[in-house]
């Protein structure tokens, strides 16, 4: 060999060893992962150190009566509203926000400009708009006194600015007569769709309602997007829906009037299923093909539903309708219905639409939180999968484990946030994610596993590991954080941070980080703690470490407030004085700035295996740590978390074979 191809040889091997130790250089830092600054936020009255409501904590109260009307040939639906506010907080509030959700359908609307690209070049009939909310009348009724109320909508926000400061623990009562013109297919939330039957209306978001006041944030007036959903007031709804005598009403909510409404044979019916656990026509394809039109006249339902947050329903005379009884703990029962066009019967489609329901909640309620409404209504539509309390608007063309897995997720959303009323708007992950989460094990129970793996989504199972499905998005760099304000997240970031990362992470804790038992009571204390409030993710956390009795803030911060990557690797493996009988030292490396406890995984030459399991201590202080085994023989191999549960971004390193 001649000098100069010696010397290319050298610098081939130098610059070889420079990479090798480059891929081995830790990022780790365990003074910043484990740093004592999570909780940035005193505890007060309001709320508690250990993350439950304090002794002073207040939420202010929205009661609402709606006489609702749709005329069906021109689609404008047109309403009397009263909403009973009442101010609980310690504050005098000199004006009031509102809600107005339909006037994101506007031309001019905010939602039509927050993604990264807009068209300023299309035109009204290119990109449909409706003219949103038309206010007929206004009038605050305060301490006696009737006055026209002075308001401004900005975008879809109302602000009514009082002649009177509303004082602390008084009510306010606001009368508002308005009507819209209900969007077509384009509504996604609120729309109507033509079936060969008639008309389908999926009706939500439909009335003013009251914006939270609260001791986070004041008023909530973060306007409605799209991305971000809700966050809205309990109370009592009283309302009435005028339709059409031949259309069938499904609404949140317990109808009151159903001899009114109803054919005997419909009343009956519906006994018998408040009865059944198998499900019960109320309403078949046959009567729908064959029902005489009878559009002249009118029919009013009415609903009530007490302690929500919010009322939707579907209106339709190509309704199909079945119903089943839902048993719930300690002996108590609700009831399950469905409501679909004749186009999506089928036992392999809607057909099973009222057992998916039924299953879905009987689970929830028996692990997490009683189901508390007496109705659960499942709508096929256009919306595609939307969720309301105590109704569900899925895909009208969904079968077999799709149209299963999109009832399980959207009627797990009455758990999250709809009886835990976190603000979707500001925190989707605390909806979606804990929401997805649930499914997981829902999907697992259902029918002995019918329609399992629920694993990484909203519709669809992972087929694959999600510890390593998660691994691109722990490695991309311009991926933002779960903290992040909902409508920031663009399409390709918003199902795996709002749906996938948090549900994947609380699987982490239940089965890796505590177990089952520690994380199921900490989090049922969770979902019981905060029923029918408002709770931040501070919250959260606080009540998991308190409950769970861990310091968890180390994972809050790796997995929920920043997007750090785990690679755990075998460094080295060496016998004491060169002899394995004078005992062994296995040498762990942590090269990312995640840590997490792991399994490790041992095997002797003559096939003995040892199992360690390693606690997230063994990062406390170092990226690195050495374990001294007393052995007798040479070591087979090594490997880091056989079982692959954990995200680790480099598996090829978690291997050292003899």
């Amino acid at each position: 060999m001649n000098y100069k191809s010696l010397l290319l040889l050298v610098i081939f091997f130098n610059c070889a060893d420079a990479i090798i130790a480059q891929a081995n250089q830790s990022v780790y830092g365990a003074h910043e992962l484990f740093a004592q600054d999570f909780f940035t936020k005193n505890r007060n009255e309001f709320r508690s150190a250990k993350g439950a409501p304090g002794p002073s904590y207040w939420q202010n109260r929205a009661d609402y009566i709606l006489k609702a009307n749709i005329d069906t040939t021109t689609n404008l639906l047109s309403c009397g509203e009263t909403i009973h506010y009442t101010n609980n907080s310690p504050d005098s509030l000199s004006s009031l926000w509102l809600e107005l959700d339909q006037n994101t359908y506007k031309e001019d609307a905010r939602s039509n400009y927050y993604t990264a690209t807009s068209d300023r070049n299309k035109t009204a009939t290119a990109t449909p708009h409706t003219d949103a909310f038309i206010f007929d009348s206004l009038i605050i009724e305060y301490k006696g006194k009737h006055f026209s109320g002075a308001y401004i909508i900005s975008d879809t926000r109302m602000q009514i600015r009082l002649p009177q400061s509303l004082s602390p623990k008084d009510k306010i009562s606001i009368y508002i007569k308005y009507h819209y013109i209900i969007p077509g297919t384009f509504g996604g939330r609120n729309d109507v769709y033509q079936t060969k039957n008639g008309k389908v209306y999926e009706t939500a978001q439909w009335y003013p309602r009251m914006c939270v006041y609260d001791d986070l944030e004041g008023w909530s007036t973060l306007p409605f997007l799209g991305s971000g959903e809700f966050y809205c007031e309990y109370g009592d709804f009283d309302y009435t829906v005028t339709v059409p005598a031949d259309m069938i009403v499904a609404g949140s909510g317990e109808l009151q009037n159903e001899e009114e409404v109803l054919s005997q044979q419909q009343v009956q019916r519906l006994a018998n299923a408040r009865n059944s656990d198998k499900t019960i026509l109320i309403r078949s394809a046959d009567e729908v093909n064959n029902q005489p039109v009878t559009s002249a006249k009118t029919k009013t339902w009415r609903f009530k539903m007490f302690n929500t947050r919010d009322v939707a329903f579907g209106a339709s005379r190509a309704y199909v309708w079945d119903a089943a009884k839902v048993n719930l703990p300690q002996g108590k029962k609700s009831l399950a219905m469905s409501v679909y066009p004749v186009e999506s019967a089928g036992d392999n489609a809607w057909g099973r639409a009222t057992e998916y329901l039924k299953k879905s909640i009987e689970y929830f309620s028996a692990k997490w939180f009683v189901y508390p409404y007496p109705v659960a209504v499942n709508e096929a539509g256009i919306a595609g999968g939307m969720e309301y309390p105590g109704i569900v608007f899925d895909g009208l063309d969904d079968k077999g484990g799709e149209l299963y897995w999109v009832t399980a997720h959207e009627i797990g959303h009455n758990w999250f946030p709809m009886i835990v009323g976190s603000d979707e708007r500001r925190y989707a992950w605390m909806d979606e994610g804990f929401n997805t989460f649930i499914d997981v094990y829902a999907a697992d129970a259902f029918n002995n596993g019918e329609y399992e793996p629920k694993r990484d989504g909203e519709y669809a199972p992972g087929k694959g590991n999600p510890a390593d499905e998660i691994i691109p998005l722990l490695k991309d760099s311009t991926a933002p954080t779960m903290m992040a304000r909902a409508d920031m997240l663009t399409e390709k970031y918003r199902h795996p941070l709002v749906y996938f990362k948090p549900a994947f992470g609380l699987v982490l804790l239940r089965e890796v980080i505590l177990d089952s038992s520690r994380f199921d009571y900490a989090f049922t204390k969770y979902i019981n703690e905060w029923a029918y409030k408002h709770p931040s993710p501070d919250d959260f956390f606080r009540t998991m470490n308190n409950e769970a009795g861990e310091d968890l803030s180390w994972f809050w911060k790796e997995w929920f407030q920043y997007n750090w990557q785990l690679d755990i690797a075998v460094q080295d493996v060496s016998y004491t004085d060169s002899d394995a009988q004078n005992g062994t030292d296995i040498t762990l490396i942590n090269l990312q700035k995640m840590a997490m406890p792991f399994t490790l995984e041992i095997v002797l030459n003559d096939g003995t295996k040892t199992i360690l399991k390693l606690p997230v201590e063994t990062w406390l202080q170092s990226s690195t740590h050495t374990i001294h085994l007393q052995t007798t023989q040479p070591l087979k191999s090594v490997v880091i978390d056989p079982d692959n549960k954990l995200p680790d971004s480099n598996r090829q390193n978690n291997v050292w074979k003899k």
